[in-house]
């Protein structure tokens, strides 16, 4: 894979399967399109300079608006599955930290063969910083994949953990919303329509009350919530989680659903207007995230109690019309477990550790580069060792944070190593698709979503380079 030294290069290169005509792009020869061009236009998107870049990135997303493979919100959906009209599928939310695009190309082989489209893409606030993938660079990256395979139908790309560190707001209340609102705008201009708020950092559990505990959770994710759909696109109804329990605490219970919702629809309508709520609701019933590592580097087996989900997704599609309640920390949970998310009517289930582990313990996975990453992690990461770490479990719960300083690293690998390695997470979609009970979702899914086209402003530099040919 390589990119463009100029943005007059990629418009040559475009030839003669695409052109920029009259301020558009044209395609005119869709195959070579997708077979020729999307690789280069998805390494210039992401590794291009200040000028080829946006060009790329425009390029793409005009393509997919032309080729109908549209970001859109899942709201809708969610919303009839509040209704019943839907039950016992569970959305696989995929995080994907690194080799984004090959990771993309092998969950859309994976949908189309299982004839899916209840499948999100998502990327969480702490993951952008240290992945170093800002939303619109995790778009193009997702939306390319698409393209390259094929993909018609809705994309839903998801800003997961929007989180309000405890931390932050401790310390400048105002500073750290403001952040996550400049996140969501970000966000949302990029194409990300489905956003879940997380709040529950601020659950207070010395306080008397359940209610009391939810109090600053509710209030600010119900200010979140107007704040995206004061700035949602024209036309979209974005699909907006929240949260109730901090992933790797104390499991969730009905008592603090309710006293979470019923504080939230209550702030929510003081604030006027008809504003539209959440659809789904994120609860902890045991996972943590990335497992729970053993000093020889194995995941400690972890007790999901599907039960207690159970009872939460009944509770929250009953009274209060959403989705169901939504897992998070998942993906290292043995294969039997994936099962039962849809028997307990889960509507979303959250997954990112496995597929990072996949690639780094992958034997297609160079040896000196793991070694060249580790010794980073050595060097750079110490601080976040604990006294009584192994080398196995340092390494594993650090190397998350090489996916950003080696990315190109990893884009660069072989032909062969990055098919080898996307071949793999296929296999590993395929069983997560059949276990969650999504496949044949393809008409349910459009029954309910009708995404919108968006066509965006022509970066600077094309329009200019685009002019002078």
């Amino acid at each position: 894979m390589r990119g463009y030294s100029s943005v007059q290069e990629l418009i040559d290169d475009l030839k003669p399967a695409a052109e920029i005509r009259d301020g558009a792009l044209s395609i005119t020869d869709e195959r070579a399109f997708r077979e020729q061009k999307v690789d280069r236009l998805v390494y210039g998107a992401v590794f291009g300079d200040d000028e080829v870049k946006p060009a790329c990135r425009w390029i793409i997303w005009q393509a997919a608006q032309a080729l109908g493979a549209l970001p859109a919100s899942i709201h809708e959906y969610y919303m009839a599955g509040g209704r019943g009209e839907w039950h016992h599928r569970t959305t696989p939310a995929i995080n994907i930290r690194g080799l984004t695009y090959d990771t993309a190309r092998a969950v859309f082989r994976t949908a189309m063969r299982y004839d899916c489209k209840q499948f999100i893409f998502e990327i969480a606030r702490s993951e952008i910083g240290y992945t170093q993938q800002r939303p619109e660079e995790y778009v193009s990256s997702v939306l390319a994949a698409a393209l390259r395979e094929g993909y018609r139908g809705p994309v839903f790309i998801q800003g997961d953990h929007f989180q309000i560190s405890a931390k932050g707001y401790a310390k400048d209340p105002q500073k750290e919303i403001e952040g996550v609102e400049k996140l969501i705008l970000e966000a949302l201009d990029a194409g990300f329509y489905n956003i879940d708020v997380d709040s529950s950092t601020l659950v207070d559990l010395s306080k008397p009350t359940v209610a009391e505990q939810q109090t600053l959770n509710y209030q600010h994710c119900a200010d979140l919530t107007a704040f995206i759909r004061k700035h949602q696109p024209e036309g979209v109804m974005v699909s907006v989680g929240g949260e109730i329990g901090e992933v790797g605490g104390k499991n969730s219970d009905v008592h603090e659903l309710r006293a979470f919702m019923d504080g939230f629809n209550r702030v929510l309508a003081e604030k006027g207007g008809d504003l539209v709520g959440i659809s789904k609701i994120s609860v902890q019933t045991g996972t943590s995230h990335g497992g729970v590592v053993l000093p020889d580097g194995t995941i400690a087996d972890v007790k999901v109690d599907f039960d207690t989900l159970a009872e939460l997704s009944e509770v929250s599609r009953k009274e209060y019309g959403l989705a169901g309640a939504v897992q998070h920390g998942a993906s290292t949970l043995p294969e039997v477990a994936f099962n039962r998310f849809a028997e307990a009517n889960a509507c979303e289930v959250h997954l990112a550790t496995a597929f990072q582990n996949l690639i780094y313990d992958s034997d297609l996975f160079p040896k000196d580069l793991r070694d060249e990453i580790y010794a980073y992690l050595a060097e750079n990461h110490a601080d976040e060792r604990k006294p009584d770490m192994t080398d196995a479990q340092f390494y594993y719960t650090t190397r998350k944070r090489a996916f950003g300083p080696f990315k190109q690293q990893m884009w660069d690998l072989s032909d062969d190593v990055r098919q080898g390695i996307s071949k793999l997470l296929e296999e590993r979609f395929d069983l997560i698709f059949d276990r969650l009970n999504v496949g044949g979702t393809s008409s349910l899914v459009e029954k309910y979503v009708t995404p919108t086209k968006r066509d965006k402003p022509m970066p600077e530099s094309l329009r200019t380079a685009a002019q002078v040919s």
